[in-house]
């Protein structure tokens, strides 16, 4: 039998097996060879990555048939990254996180400053701390402490208790305006604030005690404008008179009920700013007299608002003293008893651009129509309380938009004209 004929014989297993392996080894070669031609090159087409580029992996699906029942197991596919996802917060410039936290109260901005260092950072920003208000806060002097420290500019913070502050540093403060009312505050405490303070313009520390160290750092602000120091008491009447010698700009005074002698009132009649407009000397029955009268008004004749009350040694010839003020708008004369009801009716003759008088304890209540018919200009009893240079519930920096930062609550609060003018959106 030729070769040709012979009929075709089977190969070994072993033979069998090793063709088809030997076949995709010789195919992955060539793969390889192709792709590492193709990705030599210094610019590789997209479509020859992908040409070349290992196919997906599918699922494997394993059957076992066990007892009649079937069970598949199968790879769960992966999650794909949602590509819609928002803007990180970290990827927020400065700015706007800035604009962000300015509308945030007190103490959510404090929670914040809680999240990371950068914030932290961004919270105690001087952009957001120009005005804070911390009346009604219970543990004020570590809260305090740390205001001061942001560069605030205005700080209210009447009827706080204080027991010790500790402040740092030597660097001044930032503070313009500073109300600290009817505050509990050791002295020393009061020192370390205000001897750090240089640009104050508003000031209202009424009802504390103070030194003379305090009274004479006062007079280092030399722009100051407005000064309340109604009921304070601890300090000289030479250091009080040095102060209002420094402090040439004061146009709003309130030394009422002070701890004053003979020489205190001497010192302020004869040292308080020719440029101030309103003064309130009340309080000193046996103190002030028609001499200082006197020399008040030669020394101040452009006072517009005038509290003389409770000063029991004038009488009646002070109004002829008082004349010489032609722009006397408001004078107050309550419980000054030696002035009787007949003088009071040619007042409104006497001091022709006066438009409020105060004449509490006075005149009595079935007196007060004929005199208002008398004055019909004049507008009698309509202010029973003294708003000189004292500051305002709401406050607002002139020509400064920023709001006050405090508390969760939030509202609005304007001022009386003869206030300080202030305005403020948060309130603790």
């Amino acid at each position: 039998m030729s070769d040709d004929s012979m009929p075709l014989q089977e190969l070994p297993c072993g033979l069998q097996s090793h063709a088809p392996c030997q076949s995709r080894r010789m195919h992955k070669r060539k793969t390889r060879g192709h792709l590492s031609e193709g990705l030599d090159t210094e610019c590789t087409p997209t479509e020859l990555i992908q040409q070349w580029s290992p196919p997906h992996k599918t699922q494997r699906l394993t059957c076992k048939d066990k007892e009649n029942d079937l069970f598949v197991l199968a790879r769960r596919p992966r999650r794909r990254r949602d590509s819609r996802a928002g803007i990180s917060w970290d990827h927020l410039p400065d700015e706007l996180l800035l604009r962000i936290y300015f509308y945030l109260p007190l103490q959510d901005l404090l929670r914040v400053s809680l999240v990371c260092k950068r914030w932290h950072r961004l919270v105690f920003d001087e952009s957001l701390w120009h005005s804070v208000d911390l009346q009604g806060l219970t543990n004020t002097g570590p809260a305090l402490q740390q205001v001061l420290r942001t560069g605030v500019r205005r700080l209210r913070c009447p009827r706080a208790f204080v027991e010790e502050l500790h402040l740092t540093g030597t660097e001044p403060l930032q503070l313009v305006e500073m109300d600290l009312s009817s505050s509990i505050i050791p002295v020393s405490a009061l020192e370390s604030i205000v001897c750090r303070c240089l640009r104050l313009e508003r000031l209202s520390l009424e009802g504390l005690q103070l030194s003379d160290d305090i009274v004479r750092s006062l007079g280092k602000n030399v722009g100051l404008q407005q000064l309340n120091l109604s009921g304070c008491s601890g300090f000289s009447a030479s250091v009080l008179a040095d102060m209002l010698k420094s402090c040439c700009r004061i146009e709003q005074l309130n030394v009422s009920w002070c701890g004053f002698d003979k020489d205190h009132v001497k010192s302020v009649v004869s040292n308080v700013s020719p440029s101030v407009s309103s003064l309130n000397i009340s309080g000193y029955r046996e103190s002030l007299t028609l001499d200082d009268v006197k020399i008040l008004v030669d020394r101040c004749p452009e006072v517009q608002h005038l509290d003389l009350s409770d000063s029991t040694l004038l009488m009646a010839d002070s109004f002829l003293v008082l004349k010489e003020l032609k722009n006397l708008q408001h004078l107050s004369l309550s419980r000054c008893y030696h002035i009787h009801l007949a003088a009071l009716t040619d007042l409104g003759q006497t001091l022709p651009s006066l438009r409020l008088l105060d004449v509490f304890g006075l005149v009595q209540d079935n007196q007060l129509p004929p005199l208002k018919k008398e004055m019909p200009r004049v507008s009698i009893n309509s202010m029973p309380f003294s708003t000189v240079a004292r500051p305002t519930p709401a406050s607002r920096l002139p020509g400064d938009s920023s709001c006050c930062r405090a508390g969760p609550t939030r509202q609005e609060k304007t001022t009386s004209t003869a206030g300080w003018k202030l305005r403020e959106n948060r309130v603790i």
